[in-house]
């Protein structure tokens, strides 16, 4: 009798931690190398690494959906995926509407150039007069726009093609973030070039609907997170993709 009862209590305990566990569905582009690509029919990247290792803490599986960039936040808003792991930046329109977790990277904003051009076009005050591409949905277009010249620049909006558009010359320079622009630059048979410091510091996190089930998600991951960085576990992730640690703010 009493094996009996221990056995029903193991199952009932194992039956309590399953009804626990939830899938997190995560948007994604699926096109924002290296954090987050496809490669031989495989999503990879720095943020699937990153939402894999948070689920596992918090005994949650992930279901990952790609599509446009733009997309995104509307599909979180509708209740179609529960977060977004692509790079979103934490602005005050972002906070105002949605719960972040704590940042996980610390980055600025990056102008780009037809490499030979960087001599001339040497940071954002040089794109006075210039046509400036940057990816539609992001924050950039808004950084952009904040700048006390932006009447003076035509910024053009691109689903993609902004570094080959650049690198061809149909546009002077695209903007995004530090860490990307690096592994672009290296990774595109186009020649192109940093065009002086980054500007702007950003902080990227996950964004979650700021309901209850929203907020009682984003503890959870959060708690998950501050865990993974004190054992160094984020640290690893960002050096594995990116050859440094961009986990916490510069300095």
């Amino acid at each position: 009798m009493l094996k009996f009862i221990s056995l029903a209590a193991l199952l009932v305990g194992t039956v309590a931690l399953s009804a626990e566990a939830e899938t997190i569905r995560v948007g994604m582009s699926g096109g924002y190398f290296p954090f987050t690509f496809v490669k031989q029919d495989t999503l990879q990247g720095f943020e699937v690494d990153l939402m894999n290792a948070l689920a596992q803490r918090t005994g949650d599986t992930v279901a990952f959906s790609t599509m446009s960039f733009s997309g995104l936040i509307g599909a979180l808003e509708s209740g179609r995926i529960d977060t977004i792991a692509n790079q979103i930046t934490i602005t005050p329109d972002r906070a105002a509407k949605f719960a972040f977790s704590q940042p996980y990277v610390y980055d600025g904003a990056q102008v780009v150039v037809k490499k030979g051009n960087e001599t001339e076009i040497t940071g954002v005050e040089c794109l006075r007069g210039r046509t400036v591409a940057v990816n539609l949905g992001s924050n950039f277009e808004q950084l952009l726009r904040e700048l006390p010249f932006a009447d003076e620049i035509d910024i053009r909006t691109y689903e993609s093609n902004v570094a080959q558009d650049t690198a061809l010359g149909r546009v002077d320079a695209f903007v995004m973030d530090r860490v990307s622009s690096a592994q672009v630059i290296k990774e595109s048979p186009l020649p192109l070039a940093l065009a002086g410091p980054p500007f702007s510091e950003i902080q990227n996190a996950l964004p979650f609907r700021n309901d209850a089930d929203g907020q009682a998600l984003r503890d959870r991951l959060d708690a998950a997170l501050t865990e993974m960085k004190a054992d160094g576990t984020l640290k690893a992730i960002s050096e594995k993709w990116l050859g440094l640690d961009v986990t916490k703010p510069a300095g």
